[in-house]
C-alpha cells in the first residue's frame, strides 16, 4: 500500500472543503482531467463523482464512490480507472502545529493492478500521490480564511 504524508498550512477543515466540493477533483487528483458529474448527494458515503481519466483523445470515463465521509478526520473513496482495475484511496487529516498533516494511502483492490508487483505499483503511487498532495495544497490553502491580525497595512 502507497502512503504519503505533507504537511498543509491551512486546518483540517480546509481539506475537506476541497474534498467536499466534487467538481474540483479533477484540479487536485493526478489523472482526472475533467468532470461530467456530481451526484447531488456528494460526498456522503454511496455518492459519485462522474469523471474522465486520461487525455483528448484517449479519455476513458470512469467513477469515484464516496465509501466513509468523517469530516474534518477522514475520507474512503474507491476510485475506478478501468481497465486497470479499482483503488481504495483512504485520506487522514490530523491538525498539526501550523497546519494539518494529510496522508493518502492507496492500493489496488480489483482488476488486473492487483497483479502489480507491490513495490513496483508504490514506486509510480509514490510520485502519482506526491504530485496529488501538493495540488491540494495549493486549493486547500489558498482557499483558506487568512489571519487578518497578523497581517501589515
Amino acid at each position: 500500500m502507497s502512503r504519503n504524508v505533507r504537511k498543509l498550512h491551512c486546518t483540517p477543515e480546509a481539506v475537506f472543503r476541497v474534498l467536499a466540493d466534487g467538481w474540483l477533483y479533477p484540479a487536485w487528483v493526478v489523472g482526472a482531467s475533467r468532470m461530467r458529474d456530481v451526484d447531488p448527494e456528494w460526498p456522503e458515503p454511496g455518492a459519485r463523482l462522474h469523471h474522465s481519466v486520461g487525455v483528448w483523445p484517449a479519455l476513458l470515463d470512469d467513477t469515484t464512490s464516496s465509501v466513509r465521509w468523517h469530516p474534518p478526520h477522514q475520507m474512503v473513496m474507491t476510485a475506478r480507472g478501468w481497465p486497470l482495475g479499482e483503488a481504495r484511496v483512504t485520506i487522514d487529516v490530523k491538525p498539526a502545529a501550523g497546519g494539518c498533516l494529510v496522508r493518502i494511502q492507496e492500493e489496488a483492490v480489483s482488476g488486473p493492478a492487483t497483479a502489480i508487483p507491490t513495490t513496483i505499483a508504490d514506486v509510480i503511487l509514490q510520485w502519482r500521490n506526491a504530485e496529488t498532495l501538493h495540488r491540494l495544497a495549493y486549493l486547500a490553502e489558498g482557499t483558506a480564511p487568512h489571519d487578518v491580525e497578523s497581517e501589515t497595512a
